[in-house]
């Protein structure tokens, strides 16, 4: 007998059973209604299906239900995508050749502040690992900074095209680069909150690391989303749907959504200490296919939150720990 897609879940942070509702199926879908004709005014007619990923399709149906933890704060999808589903998405989810050389220009440019606040953090140079490195940008960025990063990534076809860009990429999740450590950095962007087991990721981060080392992880903030969301049928509507829709946090994409609470939570419980929360919104996503209009509004919303909006505040978080 085939076994469904979906499995009931705890909280996967802390492990509880106990958590509160925020959203449910109806509501979800009314979020995705909302996303398509967001992004229906601000693309050209004609786009390819393909540049609609990331913006108005993902790897993941939106979730059936999100709640949150009443322990740790922490948003998780219950029930949620069993492991071997979340492996089939996002092994066979990477576009063609062109929209990944499109997504690593994009990317090159939006992570070289990343590298910057690295090397604030890290030092100037060293060896590190990007788990979810797909198209490869932060190597790029990471490269032209003066560090050696290596990536790892579950999709074989994101992983051949970085190689072919001359980074060093193996395909498959972090327990594929046992064996590389001791390192000064792991990284992990834009993937941990997709992840089925994110505990154990950050543990083999930490066998991976030296004493002192870096582990990084950018998250959405989870808090956030749960805030904003409550505004989209009120007076504040059109301002609440533009933050999430230009965050890619509308219908919540993501297995999870990390708070202040749960993330340190988890960090400290891996032998880590955080050391800078930074926060920040998501990278770029109009190009060629976004009208002008479009792209102002998304640069604009963009700098306004980033002047306003700061660490746990923001739609997105980098988290900062050093090993101990």
């Amino acid at each position: 007998m085939r076994r469904t897609p979906y499995e009931l879940a705890a909280c996967p942070v802390c492990g509880s059973k106990d958590s509160i509702e925020i959203a449910d199926r109806d509501a979800i879908l009314q979020e995705r209604e909302r996303l398509w004709e967001f992004h229906d005014r601000r693309l050209r007619g004609g786009i390819p299906p393909e540049r609609l990923m990331d913006r108005v399709a993902f790897s993941q149906e939106p979730p059936l239900r999100l709640v949150r933890c009443r322990i740790c704060a922490h948003i998780y999808r219950n029930p949620r995508e069993r492991e071997e589903a979340l492996d089939a998405d996002y092994g066979t989810d990477a576009p063609e050749e062109d929209v990944l050389r499109t997504l690593f220009d994009t990317q090159r440019e939006a992570y070289a502040a990343q590298a910057r606040r690295l090397k604030q953090v890290a030092g100037e140079s060293g060896r590190g690992l990007e788990v979810g490195s797909y198209a490869g940008g932060f190597l790029a960025a990471a490269r032209d900074a003066g560090w050696d990063f290596e990536g790892v990534d579950i999709s074989a076809r994101a992983a051949s095209f970085a190689e072919r860009n001359g980074f060093v990429v193996t395909c498959g999740g972090i327990d594929k680069a046992v064996g590389t450590g001791p390192l000064d950095v792991v990284a992990i962007w834009n993937t941990f909150e997709q992840l089925y087991d994110s505990r154990a990721a950050v543990a083999a981060a930490r066998a991976l690391l030296r004493k002192g080392g870096t582990f990084v992880v950018r998250v959405p903030n989870g808090r956030f989303y749960e805030r904003w969301r409550t505004h989209l049928d009120g007076p504040l509507s059109g301002i609440a749907e533009r933050l999430l829709a230009h965050n890619n946090l509308l219908t919540f994409p993501y297995q999870q959504g990390f708070s202040q609470q749960s993330l340190g939570r988890l960090l400290t419980e891996c032998d880590f200490h955080v050391v800078r929360v930074f926060g920040d919104t998501l990278v770029p996503i109009a190009d060629e296919w976004t009208t002008r209009t479009g792209r102002a509004e998304e640069r604009f919303v963009k700098r306004l939150e980033l002047l306003l909006q700061h660490g746990w505040h923001a739609p997105w978080v980098e988290v900062y720990a050093r090993a101990t």
